[in-house]
């Protein structure tokens, strides 16, 4: 679930930087990610819990800055800030939710990415055509470190197959997007992907897009939210507000950083921790 309110906005600031070379940090996120699934959980200390915090909250800001450009442009910035405060506080105060609905709304969300993707390669694209750049090494890093966040499998069931289904989609969306917009104007909009669907000739599709949005943010945000709570307790609140803040303030790209820079952080402590345990042994 994670996967799709990240896309929304982290295929353009990829793009921006990375070019078609996007393609690339993606596969490396991927395979970062998949790594990742036989790294344990942090443990509990107040370091450890500080990080993955972080790690939420940041994704967390990064949902509710989607969802305000997608849902209410014409109030971008207060959308974002009240969606942090309403559902992500509703997911701090609430019970954990059900994994049918997690799953059902994924599998939504599947099906019409792959729409998409069919509608945007049908479709020829119309003078996109930017080349493909010489590698740009630290642009394909740092698009890894955007996606890896959205990249991680929620769980550590059937781990790997997961990994490899969500960057298979991932690499297939950005592929679409790039060919149908260019690196170019893929890297220029924040709600590139409404652009993508007018370019595709399908605006007929903008409200669907505009219910994926909904549903790619909202359903992460709730859980990401229970995790804050369990992970901070009572003082996650104050991190809730100061998420709202950044939402309403700051732009996409930094909080995409900080996301993806506290989960290489949160990846690390995890590695940490099963060493200290191989240790004890």
């Amino acid at each position: 679930m994670r996967l799709g309110g990240g896309l929304l906005v982290a295929l353009a600031a990829g793009a921006a930087g990375a070019g078609w070379w996007l393609l690339a940090g993606l596969v490396l996120a991927a395979v970062a990610a998949g790594v990742s699934a036989r790294v344990p959980e942090p443990g509990d200390t107040l370091v450890e819990r500080v990080v993955v915090a972080v790690a939420r909250l940041s994704e967390v800001t990064v949902y509710a800055i989607a969802f305000g450009a997608y849902v209410f442009p014409a109030h971008r910035a207060a959308a974002a800030a009240v969606f942090v405060v309403v559902v992500t506080g509703a997911g701090f105060a609430g019970p954990k939710i059900p994994t049918i609905v997690v799953r059902v709304a994924g599998g939504l969300l599947l099906a019409a990415g792959l729409v998409l993707v069919v509608v945007c390669v049908a479709v020829p694209p119309v003078g996109t055509a930017d080349g493909l750049r010489p590698p740009d090494f630290a642009g394909v890093l740092v698009a890894a470190v955007l996606a890896l966040p959205f990249l991680r499998p929620a769980g550590r069931g059937n781990a790997g197959p997961r990994v490899l289904l969500l960057g298979a989609f991932a690499v297939l969306a950005a592929f679409a997007a790039l060919y149908q917009l260019g690196a170019v104007r893929l890297g220029l909009s924040l709600t590139s992907l409404r652009d993508l669907l007018s370019a595709a000739d399908a605006d007929a599709l903008q409200p669907l897009l505009t219910v994926v949005a909904v549903v790619a943010t909202v359903v992460p945000a709730l859980a990401a939210g229970a995790e804050v709570r369990a992970r901070a307790g009572t003082p996650g609140l104050a991190g809730l507000a100061a998420a709202a803040v950044a939402a309403f303030f700051l732009p996409v790209l930094p909080v995409l950083v900080v996301a993806g820079l506290a989960t290489v952080f949160e990846l690390l402590l995890g590695v940490r921790a099963r060493r200290y345990s191989e240790a004890r042994e």
